[in-house]
């Protein structure tokens, strides 16, 4: 049998963070559900109330300006990131890690900030976001806070989010605007799957950025490194930031492997 939740569909900004600020402790979020709706069908979670966040308009959208940036909002999907074309033409790595994630359907209904705040280790577009140095907003009735992405996790599936906050918006900084990146995801098969390792690479402002997900319990990011990097220096400084273990998709040794490999070959592929 189901759990059973009371379903509420908010329509404004205050409504929502006035039902986070009264019931926290029993609800969850519904944008799009792929993870949320499985695992109470699964009986991991079980909300006493389910918040719907997509009538709210202000959450809908990508936009970009100069003085703030790339801005990703709570409903935008993945296959909303991989049709826009300021996303295509100025920050391709996001779309890069968007072909990766699933299915077409999947893509339909997944959220990118959903993706990030599931926290999985094995997150797909946290590499890029990563490597674009993003940050998140979070809000709630008491007030909003800014927070880099790579401070955002802090476990598995455990983040900064306090239960009476949502995250507003994702912002991708003008800085990191046309910056080169490279994405490669190790899956079991050929075809839709769980990464096994993912591994970004990025040229942002003169620096080389190194994401890895899948290889510790939060994906991880390098600091800005010099463009003219030594191959082994730089995949020294990634293998000394992950601690990769075996399970039942891979062996530690695999994954350490196959990210000094993707590294090798990424660093090739951005620095032409």
């Amino acid at each position: 049998m189901l759990h059973q939740f009371s379903y509420v569909a908010p329509k404004s900004r205050e409504e929502l963070l006035d039902l986070l600020s009264t019931d926290y402790a029993h609800a969850k979020i519904l944008a799009g559900g792929t993870d949320l709706l499985v695992n109470i069908r699964n009986g991991t979670v079980k909300p006493g109330m389910v918040i719907d966040i997509k009538k709210i308009k202000e959450f809908s959208g990508i936009t970009y300006s100069k003085g703030e940036g790339l801005v990703l909002r709570p409903a935008v999907t993945i296959n909303d990131v991989l049709r826009d074309p300021t996303v295509r033409d100025y920050f391709p790595l996001l779309q890069e890690c968007g072909h990766d994630l699933a299915s077409y359907q999947i893509r339909n209904r997944a959220t990118v900030i959903g993706n990030v705040v599931n926290a999985s280790p094995c997150s797909d577009m946290a590499p890029a976001l990563l490597c674009l140095d993003s940050q998140v907003v979070l809000a709630s009735s008491r007030g909003t806070r800014t927070v880099p992405l790579k401070e955002f996790f802090i476990g598995v599936k455990k983040t900064v989010l306090a239960p009476d906050e949502i995250v507003e918006r994702i912002i991708v900084p003008t800085q990191a605007k046309g910056a080169i990146g490279k994405y490669r995801k190790l899956k079991r098969i050929n075809g839709h799957d769980l990464g096994i390792i993912g591994v970004a690479v990025a040229v942002v402002n003169g620096h080389v950025r190194i994401a890895v997900s899948s290889a510790a319990p939060t994906p991880v990011v390098t600091e800005g490194l010099p463009m003219d990097i030594q191959v082994d220096e730089a995949v020294e400084i990634t293998m000394n930031m992950i601690s990769p273990i075996s399970d039942v998709r891979c062996t530690k040794e695999y994954r350490e492997f196959m990210v000094n490999t993707f590294v090798r070959r990424l660093l090739a592929e951005v620095r032409g």
